[in-house]
């Protein structure tokens, strides 16, 4: 039996046959947007008068309870109590992201101001939308902060699981191509280039709430392209991992990682043979 365009019936039955207590992808998107937009009002001119932030600060609870509210029979607490927990966090991340734009300024040459830093770099909104998705992860709230994270990835190329540890003075420079897994640890001021990947060696179903991802203590650099692989790899603190490097086993602190290789240059008038492109 065939319906409406000649879609089959049976697929009706698919589709009333999904959840219908996940909350709503676009309600989730709006919200991210709308928390950081309150934290800095300046990225929409918002006005900044205190009944202004308070109302605001008011509407932004009422659309976070109606976002997680189809979870209400799923979640472990209250809608209620969740939303005062996760609000009551807010000042403290505010302060770790304030630390981390700070720590943009006394690093990168190419940062003009605080504000710049907030308004387009960005490692610094990936790093935002985790942190705040990572709040919600550990009041174990479902679907919301991989919605969070995958929405942030999506406008950055920078994919953070919201299940990382990370500590303060995060700093990812350019970032495109950036990959940090669920059980990832990492500590105090570290870097992370392009291309980066902190990742599990293998992943099977049954490795679920198992550590997979490495372990970065403080005063790490990581630069482009390289990859660190597995649950009991440690970084240990204040090393430099250099360009392209691959990491499957732990290292002790002070350490340099590198890749030795050779280039070599010459003058392109001694070329003899043809230079082909195959496109």
């Amino acid at each position: 039996m065939e319906t409406f365009d000649g879609f089959p019936a049976s697929l009706l039955e698919q589709y009333n046959s999904f959840r219908k207590d996940v909350p709503s992808m676009l309600k989730a998107h709006a919200f991210t947007d709308n928390l950081i937009n309150f934290l800095f009002p300046f990225k929409i001119d918002k006005k900044c008068t205190l009944p202004q932030i308070e109302l605001n600060l008011a509407q932004l609870q009422i659309d976070f309870r109606d976002l997680i509210g189809p979870l209400e029979n799923t979640i472990t607490s209250p809608v209620q109590e969740i939303t005062k927990t996760f609000f009551s966090r807010i000042p403290d991340i505010y302060t770790d992201l304030l630390n981390d734009a700070e720590h943009y300024m006394s690093f990168d040459p190419a940062a003009h101001s605080i504000e710049s830093i907030i308004l387009y770099y960005p490692g610094f909104y990936s790093i935002t939308v985790y942190r705040l998705a990572h709040i919600l992860y550990a009041l174990k709230v479902p679907f919301v902060p991989r919605m969070m994270s995958e929405y942030a990835h999506s406008k950055t190329g920078i994919d953070i699981h919201p299940g990382a540890e990370i500590g303060k003075n995060f700093l990812i420079d350019h970032g495109t191509g950036i990959v940090v897994g669920e059980t990832t640890n990492i500590g105090n001021n570290v870097k992370l280039y392009q291309g980066v990947t902190l990742g599990a060696i293998f992943v099977e179903r049954s490795m679920k709430g198992v550590k997979r991802h490495p372990t970065l203590e403080d005063n790490v650099i990581i630069y482009s392209g390289s990859t660190i692989l597995g649950g009991e790899t440690v970084v240990g603190h204040d090393s430099v991992i250099g360009g392209n490097a691959w990491l499957t086993k732990s290292i002790p602190p002070f350490s340099v990682v590198y890749n030795e290789s050779k280039s070599i240059v010459r003058d392109s008038k001694m070329r003899n043979e043809p230079i082909n492109f195959v496109i």
